[in-house]
């Protein structure tokens, strides 16, 4: 019975579910975040640049920044219900242009998925983009 049950909690450790590569690390998302700062600022003091502040960004519709110009893309997402959450963001930079226009055409606003987004920076690396949502995050009220 020993043996049994010593097996299962072996078993339970070596196959539990537990994703620890997925797991989001805010640190090492505020070293990742650098190569956002040529565009935009988060933190006390942050003010517009090329791209809007991202203090309290989770929560946010999509392109209401107050004193920022956004995209049109950017605008029309928003208006047809874009509201960023860490997850959200995640998929954003992987390639913001493409994410505006899928998340338009699946609203069924053709007409609207047109043009780019300000954004050019692009991560491919998911865990960097988690890295990153994580950091930004911390810095959002609505965690």
């Amino acid at each position: 019975m020993k043996v049994l049950a010593t097996g299962a909690i072996i078993a339970g450790v070596i196959f539990a579910p537990t994703d620890y590569a997925a797991a989001q690390d805010a640190a090492k998302g505020a070293q990742i975040f650098k190569q956002c700062m040529i565009c935009h600022r988060i933190g006390e003091g942050a003010k517009n640049l090329i791209g809007p502040v991202l203090n309290n960004v989770i929560g946010r519709q999509a392109g209401s920044y107050e004193g920022f110009k956004y995209s049109p893309l950017m605008t029309a997402a928003g208006k047809n219900g874009l509201v960023w959450s860490d997850d959200l963001i995640v998929q954003y930079i992987a390639d913001p242009t493409a994410f505006l226009k899928k998340f338009l055409i699946d609203k069924g606003k053709t007409d609207l998925a047109t043009g780019n987004s300000l954004m050019t920076l692009k991560l491919a690396d998911e865990q960097q983009r988690k890295d990153v949502a994580a950091y930004v995050k911390t810095f959002s009220q609505a965690k």
